[in-house]
């Protein structure tokens, strides 16, 4: 009975987190902030450090079209740039329990058991050198590091995005 009612709690605590990771009931383009914020990648702030990754959400990221390869302006501008992106973790090893390459995807058990998400839903990851992050697909992460976008094959289907690891850890809000 204890144990079926954790994994109810799980279940709806997956589904609240992965509402929230997706930006859903927010007015946000999927930068923090409107687009007058200081933080907003087009027009950034003297007072923030051009080292601070920006965040990113996955509604911004839906806004490459995968079939054609266009992008919104808002996403263009980040190409190249330092940014953070909250998602959990899918080893492209089964079983892996750290990784130097890995995909990130907006909810738990993406690419796992159902069809994967669409490219533009999908981050490729490959760590610095030297770098390895620990595989914990059932608690959510941030990832920072270098954005690329680029579709890219992975054995999960294709990925639109492609991030230089170089920091992941546990997500807080």
């Amino acid at each position: 009975m204890k144990a079926a009612s954790h994994r109810r709690f799980s279940a709806a605590a997956s589904v609240l987190l992965a509402a929230t990771l997706s930006g859903a009931g927010s007015h946000s383009e999927g930068v923090v902030g409107s687009p007058a914020d200081p933080r907003s990648p087009v027009d950034p702030s003297p007072f923030v450090s051009p080292d601070e990754p920006t965040e990113v959400g996955w509604r911004l990221l839906a806004k490459l079209n995968y079939r054609t390869g266009e992008k919104s302006e808002e996403l263009a501008a980040l190409e190249g740039k330092l940014v953070k992106v909250p998602g959990f973790t899918v080893p492209l090893e089964d079983f892996a329990s750290s990784a130097t390459e890995f995909l990130l995807v907006p909810y738990v058990g993406a690419c796992i058991h159902t069809p994967p998400p669409p490219p533009n839903q999908l981050v490729y990851i490959k760590m610095d050198e030297g770098k390895r992050a620990k595989m914990d697909g059932w608690n959510p992460v941030w990832v920072e590091g270098v954005l690329s976008i680029e579709m890219t094959e992975s054995v999960y289907g294709y990925v639109g995005f492609t991030i230089t690891g170089q920091r992941v850890y546990p997500y807080e809000s």
